[in-house]
Formats: structure tokens, C-alpha cells, sequence
């Protein structure tokens, strides 16, 4: 699961959080921002009182950029137009955002080597900022960028994407749970600020 941070404190320098910490009510805190640093290969989850979680991710191999067609992740402010795949089994196999009524298995994946494999759950995301990922060839939307589950056998913390943000699927099933449609999320090409908060990410 992810890394769970003591709010108020920086990346590098947060506490595990005692048992119940972040839950209201019995119910999971949601997310007022989500942050995507490719330096570090990490999502940030942003509460009200600042930083929340740390998770592993995967972003594109290709690096940043804007393009239509150029692989690679985007960057500026979003926000998550849509979530897809809500009580779907995880291992779930998605094509063109349907489940295709496979779970994934690595007998699936010998027998399909060169599927680009989006499982378990998709948080689609929109761009904001026009003319750098929002409109004409640097759409985000268009360009079909989700943060999604992959197989456990790709490594995290390392780009190996074709564009999306990859994470894990206990990960993944916790911030989709988490995160509400319309949460802005920033992606940015160096390591997290030091004073992260989510007042930043619009």
C-alpha cells in the first residue's frame, strides 16, 4: 500500500501514521489534490491538512511532453474527468475503457505479448491549461492518459510507461476509492516542493 505521511510534513520526512489516522467516520479521507512528480516517480495524495500518501508509480518511458502520438506523459494541471471500472475484480482487463471479461494472469499475457495491459481500475484524465495539454494536438483527454492498474510483473519507480501513469493494483484500488471525479491532479517533470500542499496543484 502506499506510504502514509504525518500531515504537515515534507517528502523524505514523514512518519507512518498510527492506526485510524486520515479516516472520518470509518470511511477513508478523500483526496483535495492529487501530485505526479517524474523525477521521483511518485503520486502524492493531498488532503485538507496537507500530505497524506506516497505511491509508487510508473510514468512514460518516452519522458515528458504534450504531443498527440509522442508517448509520453503530460505535464501541467488536470483533473480527473472520469473513473472507470468501480466493483470490477481487480486483475480486470480493459480495452478502449470496457472490460474485456479477462482477468489478467501471466498465461493471458504470454498469450498476447505485445498488449499494453490497463487493469483493475482507470482515473481518465482531462488537461486545463489550453494549448498545453488542452485542445489541438497536445490534447490529454484525446490522447487517452489514465492513471491505471498494470501487471505486477512492471516495475515501479521507474519510467516504463507509453504515456499514462501506472501504479499497482493495491495502490490503485485505494486512491480510486479516495479520489472524486473533478480532483485536480499536477504532473510536473522535478521532485515534489518541499513545502507540498494542496494549494499548489491549482
Amino acid at each position: 500500500m502506499g506510504e502514509q505521511i504525518s500531515p504537515k510534513r515534507g517528502p523524505g520526512q514523514g512518519l507512518k501514521q498510527q492506526a485510524g489516522q486520515g479516516v472520518q467516520g470509518g470511511q477513508p479521507e478523500l483526496a483535495v489534490a492529487l501530485w505526479i512528480s517524474l523525477a521521483e516517480q511518485r503520486l502524492a495524495l493531498l488532503g485538507r491538512d496537507g500530505l497524506r500518501h506516497f505511491y509508487p508509480i510508473s510514468t512514460a518511458v518516452n519522458g515528458p511532453g504534450e504531443r498527440n502520438g509522442s508517448g509520453c506523459t503530460p505535464l501541467g494541471l488536470h483533473r480527473v474527468r472520469l473513473k472507470i471500472g468501480d466493483g470490477c475484480p481487480p486483475g480486470t482487463v480493459f480495452r478502449a475503457r470496457r472490460p474485456t471479461g479477462e482477468i489478467y494472469s501471466p498465461e493471458l499475457a504470454a498469450s498476447y505479448p505485445n498488449r499494453d495491459w490497463i487493469l483493475t481500475r482507470i482515473l481518465w484524465l482531462s488537461g486545463q491549461e489550453p494549448g498545453r495539454n488542452r485542445g489541438g494536438d497536445c490534447d490529454t483527454l484525446r490522447r487517452f492518459i489514465y492513471i491505471h492498474g498494470c501487471a505486477d510483473a512492471e516495475p515501479m519507480g521507474v519510467p516504463r510507461s507509453h504515456g499514462c501513469i501506472r501504479m499497482r493494483d493495491p495502490d490503485l484500488l485505494e486512491l480510486f476509492a479516495r479520489t472524486p471525479m473533478g480532483t485536480p491532479v499536477r504532473i510536473e517533470p522535478g521532485p515534489f516542493p518541499l513545502d507540498l500542499g494542496w494549494g499548489g496543484c491549482l
